[in-house]
């Protein structure tokens, strides 16, 4: 749910996103034009554009396929009708089964989620964690907060899973205890991405996971100033989690890009 995409303004879920375009992503964070994200030359022998347009097609499909491999129930889907309707960007399907799957496997009990929206991450992150875990979600938008809570308490879960703060990650963050927290979801306003990094790495217990949303994002953005901003936030944040040493990475090609890295033992700031 990071904002900073066409028609936002800087809260989370400004409008639409846009286009994918993954490897021009991948390659703007460092990898050689004309090459794909591993380094390898582009194959084939056809006309020029070709192969990019079957490969471009080919990604598609395989996203639409992990998007559809698990049936979102009732409760999710209104939340995502509702999320559309609000002008909110939702996570996607996919994207909601990983963060399931990753507050199960490692088994987290306190987690930071920077960007509720309307609820539909923060009911995902809840149902693969423990029945004691505590989600500690920000977001600047107080009302969208209350909706989100409503949508917790629907999905099953007590108002003591769940601690709402508002305000921004800049006023937020500082303010939470260190190697406190199993996992955080950074997934709030685009251009704080590398801040929100660093101060997941603080919160971050060894062995801790943060996960990063929608890096590989290149929206059509009329601003090239903002534009840029996006793009150097995004870069920075891709580069900084690749070659910190304390970290094990690992891009997950979900959506418009999951980013994950595991802080290693013995390795908290």
């Amino acid at each position: 749910m990071a904002t900073g995409r066409p028609g936002g303004s800087g809260s989370r879920g400004g409008g639409v996103r846009g286009a994918s375009r993954p490897l021009r992503a991948v390659r703007a964070a460092g990898a050689p034009a004309g090459t794909s994200a591993s380094g390898a030359e582009p194959a084939g022998d056809g006309a020029p554009g070709t192969d990019a347009a079957g490969a471009a097609r080919a990604r598609t499909r395989i996203a639409d396929r992990a998007d559809a491999f698990l049936a979102e129930d009732e409760l999710l889907t209104r939340l995502r009708t509702r999320s559309a309707e609000q002008g909110v960007v939702a996570v996607s399907p996919a994207t909601a089964a990983a963060l399931t799957f990753l507050a199960a496997s490692t088994r987290a009990r306190a987690v930071v989620e920077i960007g509720t929206g309307l609820g539909l991450s923060t009911v995902a992150l809840l149902r693969g964690m423990p029945a004691d875990g505590l989600l500690t979600s920000i977001d600047p938008d107080g009302s969208r907060q209350a909706q989100a809570r409503a949508a917790c308490v629907e999905a099953g879960f007590g108002p003591g899973r769940v601690r709402m703060i508002t305000g921004s990650s800049r006023q937020v963050l500082p303010k939470l205890s260190d190697a406190g927290y199993d996992l955080v979801l950074v997934d709030g306003v685009t251009t704080d991405f590398p801040r929100d990094l660093e101060a997941a790495m603080r919160l971050l217990r060894p062995g801790g996971v943060v996960v990063l949303d929608d890096v590989l994002w290149q929206g059509r953005i009329a601003d090239p100033v903002r534009r840029e901003a996006l793009a150097g936030a995004l870069r920075e944040t891709v580069r900084t989690v690749r070659e910190d040493e304390r970290l094990v990475p690992l891009m997950l090609p979900v959506a418009e890009g999951l980013l994950c890295a595991a802080l290693r033992d013995g390795s908290a700031p």
